[in-house]
């Protein structure tokens, strides 16, 4: 490996030693445009032409085209990925990659909240970062628009540092790191600087030239302008010369990120994975809904418990009291010798109040036994997060102790904190007994999210409010004929935007790859989860009047 080259260019005359980008440390910027991702996709080609895999955090969703001649696992968020991933399944994605060779592309552009896709983007590096050092199999980690976890500004991130750290200490355990961005100037340049090989594509902003003139030169600053589509300025220690102009050959596989024409769109055949891989990462799935439920119903059986405690303590009063007045009542005939009274009624009023001391004993002994059982499955949920707590802190005088490694230290204090954080989510997400009325729509939480849906839907400009309109008379139907019968451009950027807005209101859902319908009731499933499909029912009923009569009927 140490002799092999992957050329950059049809002609071969310019190409990148293999364990350079394999171990090392390499930068791939221009503006959009300029060819930079299609670089990264011809060293993609090239490492797997020659049976090394590489991990691909995709942030656009624009590497699934090399499916066409490859096979490799795409995970992420969207229903078109082999399998949906969270957090919990970083290890087993880093073992597939590392340890059974699968290629691996980690899709984060589905994920609405960018803090799910950085934590599963920081799990999965410091999950390849921890088996690296046991396994010291030279291995490519790509990351799309670097930037975005390692800026020049401010501060970093969990995400942020764990690259870093991959970025100065991989080199010596075989992993290597490559940064792709079309803005420079927003990239840590301590990264920048570092790096052991950099490709410049044509840059225009001030800012960014204002990087090349600073690491390549003054020269090349001003005709980094004027550069071809593809064609690159390549700086790195092992050449001759300390830069060479590269045109970079087209990439073979499928552009999946080139501009949509006006041509119809056709999907390439694509390879299909290994299924057991699937079903190892579905089974991890599969574990986590299993965690899920256990917790849930745990906290049912306690919201059950406590109803049952309640309502024998009803009782239990309810029996003191005929218990006292019956005593009462006996002992005061006995007392006066009422001869009016038999003496056989005496005798029933001493036997039920016998009777009830019998059923109160009974009934004290089962609230005693609701009572502990209560308490032992409150305690067991309340000690998980208190556990994780104490262990995450273990983790650190462990560390602190022993001198145990950086990488384990902080895989296992992140996966503690993040089963605290999760169980802490469920907990707050169930309703207490308090908050079940007869009538959901009474119901201080259903109000809370029912006001909320109404603020949303009012804050909806009108286009949104036409894009809305068409989603739910036509859905499934695409954001292009959504956005034109809007009134707007079906080539406009603008749509992309305004149907994540519809969707992170919770009014519109993707079905497939590019359609959508009306999603509010998912979306209430979601909000309003613990109640049963018949309140979430009448609720959507509810709120499904109101934005016919908004949306559909004004």
């Amino acid at each position: 490996m140490s002799d092999e080259q992957l050329p950059l260019d049809a002609g071969s005359e310019v190409s990148l030693p293999v364990v350079d980008v394999l171990t090392g440390r390499g930068f791939v910027t221009g503006k959009s445009g300029s060819g930079k991702s299609n670089t990264a996709s011809v060293i993609i080609e090239e490492l797997l032409d020659r049976g090394f895999p590489v991990l691909i955090v995709d942030t656009d969703g624009e590497y699934w085209g090399l499916k066409e001649e490859f096979e490799l696992l795409h995970v992420g968020a969207d229903e078109e990925c082999d399998l949906q991933v969270g957090p919990e399944h970083a290890d087993k994605i880093a073992e597939l990659a590392l340890e059974d060779s699968v290629p691996i592309i980690l899709d984060v552009s589905g994920y609405l909240d960018d803090a799910d896709a950085s934590e599963l983007v920081r799990e999965t590096a410091s999950a390849l970062f921890t088996k690296e050092k046991k396994l010291r199999r030279p291995f490519l980690l790509l990351v799309e628009e670097v930037h975005e976890y390692i800026p020049e500004g401010g501060g970093l991130d969990e995400t942020g540092k764990m690259l870093i750290k991959i970025g100065k200490r991989g080199r010596k355990h075989g992993l290597g790191l490559c940064g792709i961005s079309q803005r420079p100037a927003d990239v840590k340049k301590d990264f920048i600087t570092q790096c052991d090989w950099l490709m410049w594509h044509r840059l225009t902003w001030e800012n960014d030239t204002k990087v090349v003139r600073r690491v390549v030169g003054s020269s090349y600053a001003e005709s980094i302008q004027d550069l071809n589509d593809g064609e690159a300025f390549l700086q790195a220690d092992f050449l001759e010369a300390d830069v060479q102009t590269v045109q970079v050959r087209r990439k073979r596989t499928y552009d999946a990120g080139a501009t949509p024409d006006l041509e119809e769109f056709e999907r390439p055949e694509l390879m299909s994975v290994s299924g057991d891989l699937v079903e190892e990462l579905q089974e991890i799935s599969e574990q986590e809904e299993r965690r899920q439920d256990r917790i849930s119903q745990l906290e049912a059986q306690v919201e059950s418990l406590q109803d049952e405690k309640a309502a024998l303590e009803e009782e239990l009063q309810n029996a003191r009291d005929m218990r006292d007045m019956a005593s009462q009542f006996a002992d005061a005939m006995q007392a006066t010798g009422n001869g009016g009274v038999a003496s056989e009624k005496v005798e029933d009023l001493v036997e039920e109040r016998n009777r009830l001391e019998g059923q109160l004993e009974e009934r004290e002994e089962r609230i005693n036994e609701l009572e502990a059982e209560a308490q032992q499955l409150r305690r067991e949920l309340d000690s998980r997060p208190e556990i994780g707590e104490r262990a995450v802190e273990a983790v650190g005088v462990l560390a602190d102790e022993f001198d145990v490694g950086d990488a384990d230290t902080e895989t296992l204090r992140r996966k503690l904190k993040h089963a605290r954080e999760r169980i802490e989510d469920l907990e707050s997400q169930q309703p207490t007994p308090d908050d079940l009325d007869s009538d959901p729509l009474e119901n201080r939480k259903v109000k809370t999210v029912m006001n909320d849906v109404r603020s949303r839907l009012n804050d909806l400009d009108e286009k949104k409010q036409q894009m809305l309109r068409y989603f739910i008379v036509s859905g499934p139907a695409s954001q292009e004929d959504a956005y034109k019968y809007a009134g707007g451009s079906p080539t406009s950027s603008t749509k992309s935007k305004k149907t994540r807005d519809l969707i992170e209101a919770g009014f519109v859902k993707k079905v497939g790859r590019g359609e959508y319908v009306f999603g509010l009731r998912d979306h209430l499933c979601d909000r309003l989860n613990g109640f049963s499909e018949a309140e979430v029912d009448r609720v959507y009923g509810e709120l499904e009047s109101e934005i016919y009569e908004e949306v559909i009927d004004s």
